[in-house]
Order: C-alpha cells, then sequence, then structure tokens
C-alpha cells in the first residue's frame, strides 16, 4: 500500500505553509479563495483524502488505514453545497448537527463542499466534489440562479435550503425546504399596528434570497390588508455596512418600527443608528429573523422570529430520503413552524412563548 499522503507533503508540493495548507484542508477563514483553491487542487491530485470538513463523520467516512475499504452499512455521501462559512450564528450550523446523525443512522455522511467566487461565475463544481461518490446533493446558501440550474443538472437528487429568488415565477427544479417567512411578519405588523404604531418600515436586500423575498412580501402584505401606507422611503434595499449607513443617514425622520430581514441586518442598523445618537427602542424599535444567539446579546435583546432547526433537519432527512427512493415524485416545497419571539427591542414586552428546548 502505498504512503499516505500528508498536509506537509503538500505544503512542500506547493512550497507554503503548512499552516496555510491546514486551514484549506479544513475550510477554516483567513486564506483567499484562489490560494484555498490551489491547494484543494494539488490534495486531490496527490491523492489525500483526509479532508476533515469532507468525512465529518469518523464511524461512517471510509477507514483512516485504508480510504478505500467502506465500513460495512455505507451508502454513500450526501454533499452539502454552501458558498459561504456556516458558523454557529447560522440557523444552519444546529440544524446541520441533527440532520447528520439522522443520515449517519443509516449508513449515509455529510460531506461539506465549499463553492467559491469562481465556482459560481464559471458554473464549475468544488474541487473536491466526486460526483461518482455522492448520492444526494443539498444546497444551503446558494442563490445564484445559473448555479443553481447547473446543481440541478447533475442528475442527482437535490434539495435547496432556501433558494433564489423567484419574483419572477421562476422555481428550481428540486426539492425546495424553507422555515415560515409570513405568518410571525404578519402577526408582528399587526400587533404594531394595534398598539398604534403605523409607520413601520423594511431594512433588507429582498431580492438575495426567496425568504428575505417572502418576508418583505408577508410585510407589504400585512400592511396593505390592514389599510396601512407603505412609505417607500422606509423600505431600505441593503445589507452591508456602508450601504445602511449611506440611507439611514439620509432619513430625515425614521419610521415607528424597522423589520428587518434577519438577525445580523438588524444588529448592523441598530449599531449604526445608536451612532448617530438614536434610541432604540425609544426612537425607533426593531424585529428581527432567525433567533441567532447575538439577537440575545443585544442591548436592548432583539425580538425575533425564532426557527425551529430540528423539525427542519428531520424534513430535509424526509425529502432527500424519498427523493433518493423515488426520483419521479412532483418536486415539493415545504415550510416548517417558526415563532415570534418578543425581546426588548419592540418596545412593550409581550407575554413570551419561548420554544421550548430551542429547537
Amino acid at each position: 500500500m502505498s504512503r499516505k499522503v500528508t498536509i506537509q507533503d503538500i505544503a512542500d508540493a506547493l512550497g507554503i505553509s503548512r499552516n496555510t495548507v491546514s486551514k484549506a484542508i479544513n475550510n477554516s477563514e483567513g486564506i483567499a479563495d484562489s490560494t484555498r483553491d490551489k491547494i484543494l487542487e494539488k490534495a486531490v491530485e496527490m491523492g489525500y483524502k483526509q479532508f476533515s470538513y469532507v468525512n465529518t463523520l469518523a464511524n461512517i467516512a471510509p477507514s483512516s488505514k485504508d480510504q478505500d475499504i467502506q465500513p460495512a452499512g455505507y451508502k454513500g455521501e450526501i454533499a452539502l453545497f454552501s458558498s459561504m462559512f456556516l458558523n454557529q450564528s447560522h440557523f444552519a450550523s444546529t440544524m446541520l448537527d441533527k440532520f447528520q446523525r439522522e443520515i449517519s443512522q443509516l449508513g449515509y455522511t455529510l460531506n461539506t463542499h465549499r463553492v467559491t467566487a469562481d465556482n459560481l461565475k464559471n458554473l464549475t463544481l468544488p474541487v473536491t466534489f466526486v460526483p461518482e461518490n455522492c448520492r444526494a446533493i443539498m444546497c444551503i446558501e446558494i442563490f445564484d440562479w445559473n448555479y443553481s440550474e447547473m446543481v440541478c443538472s447533475l442528475d442527482l437528487p437535490v434539495l435547496f435550503i432556501d433558494g433564489p429568488v423567484k419574483s419572477d415565477g421562476r422555481s428550481v427544479p428540486a426539492d425546495q425546504l424553507y422555515m415560515d417567512n409570513c405568518d410571525e411578519v404578519t402577526r408582528f405588523v399587526r400587533e404594531m399596528l394595534g398598539r398604534g404604531y403605523s409607520r413601520i418600515g423594511f431594512i433588507g436586500d429582498y431580492e438575495h434570497c426567496q425568504s428575505f423575498y417572502e418576508r418583505y412580501c408577508a410585510y407589504r402584505c400585512a400592511m396593505f390588508s390592514s389599510g396601512a401606507e407603505v412609505l417607500e422611503r422606509d423600505i431600505i434595499k441593503a445589507q452591508d455596512v456602508p450601504l445602511l449607513t449611506e440611507y439611514l443617514s439620509k432619513l430625515k425622520s425614521y419610521p415607528d418600527v424597522f423589520i428587518c430581514a434577519n438577525d445580523f441586518i438588524a444588529y448592523d442598523a441598530v449599531m449604526i443608528l445608536k451612532g448617530m445618537g438614536v434610541r432604540i427602542p425609544e426612537d425607533v424599535m426593531f424585529c428581527g429573523f432567525d433567533d441567532s444567539p447575538e439577537s440575545r446579546m443585544m442591548v436592548p435583546q432583539l425580538t425575533t422570529v425564532h426557527i425551529h432547526t430540528q423539525i427542519m433537519a428531520y424534513t430535509a432527512a424526509e425529502l432527500l430520503l424519498s427523493r433518493m427512493k423515488e426520483p419521479s415524485l412532483d418536486y415539493r416545497i415545504v415550510h416548517t413552524k417558526t415563532d415570534l419571539i418578543w425581546r426588548e427591542s419592540s418596545g412593550e414586552i409581550q407575554v413570551n412563548h419561548e420554544p421550548e428546548g430551542s429547537l
């Protein structure tokens, strides 16, 4: 048996540090995508197989002694495609932990493949992805239409967790799983209108992804059906800090409430307004979405919408496994329950029904 290729071997071949190679192999932050791609391509070329972020389940993945021997019961890889790092603040990180446990009991590995900006531009697959080893693909943070359609053309079962915005009526030819983006946003708008706060705005690029679009549509529909006026100047289609700062600084007056497409946009907007001397919630109230850890650490704590990651994980497993079993099924679009969590950023505190166990 040939000698196993090591990280040091790859570093020596490229003339770079072992630490840089390790970061690429482990999908860590801190290196350029071009450098990461070069390292991964060299690793694949040299036959390196210990990608720690690719083989994520030691009890199911191939043996470290002989990567060509599969353990009993091993059925293959479910590939996770993502264009970003899914850190602990991203709702998908806890969902994936639960999803991984579900599929591992059935003999599948969950292998993560980073989709780079070059992959998106050139419609190419990640260098770590081997189609022959794959049984299905799950896409998270893949919102580019052309890339999504390319993935759907691979003749493999595909599941999108969220997906490209469908504002023109198109839908990807694949199963899709979303959190319920409408009911609790509608509930929040109606509650705030009922309190007498009639000027409600929205912050976030609603064309970024389908979930943002659904949250925006829910906000506008709730305002319309209640007979409340939407002021277009209160719609801020931005989510990066420089652009948010520019838009917020131009407002001569502020809405009573801002609904934000997610918690991270809300956090940035709150920090910007605080820096301008605006009081939260006395001058402007806020509601986010995701119930991220940051939403509970903010001052004031952020009213938000909780995503039940456990039921999303179970539903994702069911959708993918049933698609693998019966490829001819009609495509399914599923939304899972969410819950509005009232906190200090929306002023008067409601009786909270915190989700049990924060699932």
